[in-house]
């Protein structure tokens, strides 16, 4: 007996105006799998991430999360069902600490701040960011940033992560690093769609590839 999907996308569509920024995208992603979708800048990648995560509402689209219809959700309803995504430009909150930062992401399962904070603390833990537990946000480097943005999703508990080119503008050591995390997150069951123009992690990464030009 086949097994349904973790996410389905049917026919998704969005024109700005005179602009077709995504014409009738078809896809799966399937539970525990990474999947990467490259193409040019300017293809209509991030614009489909927002359509998907409920940011903006399409023309015209199925989509579905187990089965579940997701279309005409806001973002944190999409988030509760267990979809959540990561942004190209990452914007923490520059005054609260590393540790209230992802504890924002964790009340989402955990209303109690506590609580929260105990669920934040593990995600740091994870992501190697631990030891700047308590200070401000603003003073990260820019790949501390990055799994920071990580680590507000993941505080999330989600089971599908879609990851916004989380690895733009590092170093080379830096992106084996993010790989290597990536890969650990994927192991505990976490299913990821990502946009990359990191070829070697893309290749390195995913098990199948969606490529997407001018739509």
């Amino acid at each position: 007996m086949s097994v349904a999907p973790l996410l389905e996308v049917e026919g998704l569509s969005k024109r700005f105006g005179g602009l077709q920024a995504v014409k009738e995208l078809s896809f799966t992603v399937g539970e525990g799998e990474i999947v990467a979708v490259i193409g040019p800048t300017g293809a209509g990648k991030t614009t489909a991430f927002t359509l998907i995560s409920g940011f903006l509402q399409p023309d015209a689209s199925q989509i579905q999360i187990r089965g579940r219809s997701i279309v005409g959700r806001t973002p944190h309803e999409v988030c509760a069902l267990g979809l959540v995504r990561t942004f190209q430009i990452v914007r923490p909150f520059p005054r609260l600490t590393v540790l209230h930062n992802v504890a924002v992401g964790a009340l989402l399962r955990h209303p109690d701040l506590r609580t929260a904070a105990v669920r934040a603390a593990a995600v740091l833990e994870e992501v190697g960011l631990a030891a700047k537990r308590d200070l401000p946000a603003s003073g990260l480097t820019l790949a501390e940033r990055k799994r920071l943005e990580l680590a507000r999703a993941l505080a999330t508990e989600p089971t599908l992560l879609l990851l916004d080119e989380v690895m733009a503008r590092l170093n080379s050591g830096e992106t084996e690093q993010f790989v290597d995390l990536i890969r650990v997150i994927n192991r505990r069951g976490v299913a990821m769609l990502l946009i990359e123009h990191v070829m070697r992690a893309v290749m390195s990464l995913s098990q199948r590839i969606v490529v997407i030009n001018y739509g």
